[in-house]
C-alpha cells in the first residue's frame, strides 16, 4: 500500500541556533514520503546561513528565503501554495520531532472517519537547552485546566478553552484548502483555525507525545498579554468572527466564557484598549454581570494591576 504524502512546512524566523536540530527530526522521520519545505521569515541571525548548509546536505529540502519578514500566517500560506501532501504539518523550526511521529500520525489519521480533519497529540515542552519542562496533558489535568481530552465535534471546547498543543497536529490539506490557508491579518494562526475548522471538521486525539515543543524567552507565546501585544487584538478579531461562526445557545455561551477570561486577562495584563473591546462583545451578548461592570469600572481609571495578575499566575501555574 502506498503511503499518503505528507508535506511539513517549517518555518523560521531567527532559530539559528535550533534550525539544524529540528530539520533532522523531520528528515530522519520513519516516514519517509515527505515533501519538507523550509521557509525563512527574513530571519536577522544565522538562520539563513545554517538552512543553505542543511540544503547543500539534504537536496530534496524545498526552499523559500523571504526577503521580507511577513508574519508567521502570511509565511505559511506561501509554503502551503507549494504544498502537495495529503496531510499538512505545520512545523516551527525550534521544535523537535520524535523519529516515529509522522508514522504514527499517518497510520492513525488513515483509520480515521472521513470528516475526520485533524489529529493531535500530546507533546512535551522543553527548554533553550533542551531539558524537560513539562507534558502538556499532564500539566493541564494537574492544574484542572480541563477535565478530559474532547475529540470529535470540538468546536465549543476550542472556543472556549485553550488545551490543543498547535505543533503537535496533523491537518488534512482539504482542511486548509476549505479555509483559505490561515487569515493573513492575524498576528498568530492556532485560535482561528481551531474555530473555523472545528466549525466544518472532526477532531481525534492520539495519545502519545511525539513532539518536543521548545518554550522561549522571546517567542510569540510567551509575549502573550505583554503590553501592546498584537496577538491580543488577533484574538479579538477572532472572537468577531466567532459571533458569525455560532448557530445556538451553547454556541454563544462558549464564546462567552472565552470573552470573560480574555477581559480579564486584558485588565490585568494593562491591555486596556483591547480590554474594552471584549468588554463591548459581552454586552453585545448581553452577559455583562456586576462583577465585570466593577472591573471595566476600573479599568476605565487605567489602574496598574499587572502586579497582582503576576502574584496569581505565579501561585497558580507555578
Amino acid at each position: 500500500m502506498e503511503q499518503p504524502l505528507v508535506s511539513v512546512i517549517c518555518l523560521c524566523y531567527n532559530h539559528g541556533r535550533f534550525i539544524t536540530e529540528a530539520i533532522e527530526s523531520v528528515i530522519t522521520q520513519t516516514y519517509t514520503n515527505l515533501q519538507v519545505i523550509v521557509v525563512d521569515d527574513a530571519s536577522t541571525d544565522e538562520s539563513v546561513a545554517e538552512i543553505l548548509k542543511l540544503k547543500d546536505q539534504h537536496p530534496v529540502l524545498d526552499l523559500i528565503l523571504l526577503q521580507k519578514n511577513i508574519g508567521n500566517c502570511t509565511a505559511f500560506n506561501v509554503a502551503f501554495k507549494l504544498a502537495q501532501g495529503k496531510y499538512i504539518i505545520d512545523f516551527a523550526t525550534d521544535d523537535v520531532m520524535m523519529p516515529t511521529r509522522i508514522e504514527k500520525q499517518v497510520n492513525f489519521f488513515e483509520t480515521q472517519a472521513e470528516n475526520v480533519g485533524v489529529v493531535f497529540t500530546d507533546a512535551t515542552y522543553i527548554d533553550e537547552k533542551g531539558e524537560f519542562l513539562r507534558n502538556h496533558f499532564e500539566y493541564l489535568f494537574k492544574k484542572r485546566l480541563i477535565s478530559n481530552i474532547q475529540t470529535g465535534d470540538v468546536y465549543r471546547n476550542v472556543v472556549s478553552t485553550y488545551f490543543i498543543p498547535g505543533p503537535a497536529m496533523m491537518t488534512k490539506r482539504t482542511v486548509l484548502v476549505t479555509l483559505g490557508g490561515y487569515d493573513e491579518k492575524l498576528a498568530y494562526e492556532d485560535f482561528d483555525f481551531w474555530a473555523r475548522s472545528a466549525r466544518e471538521f472532526k477532531y481525534s486525539f492520539l495519545n502519545e507525545r511525539l513532539t518536543h515543543i521548545r518554550k522561549l524567552s522571546r517567542s510569540m507565546s510567551t509575549g502573550l498579554y505583554l503590553p501592546g501585544d498584537k496577538q491580543l487584538h488577533s484574538t479579538y478579531l477572532v472572537c468577531k468572527k466567532i459571533q458569525q461562526l455560532n448557530r445556538d445557545e451553547g454556541d454563544e455561551d462558549a464564546l462567552i466564557k472565552r470573552l470573560r477570561y480574555e477581559f480579564r486577562q486584558s485588565v490585568f495584563s494593562g491591555n486596556f484598549t483591547e480590554g474594552h473591546l471584549f468588554f463591548n462583545l459581552l454586552k453585545e451578548l448581553g452577559s455583562v454581570s456586576l462583577p465585570y461592570q466593577i472591573l471595566f469600572y476600573i479599568s476605565r481609571k487605567r489602574v496598574p494591576l499587572t502586579w497582582l495578575r503576576n502574584l496569581y499566575h505565579k501561585i497558580r501555574y507555578s
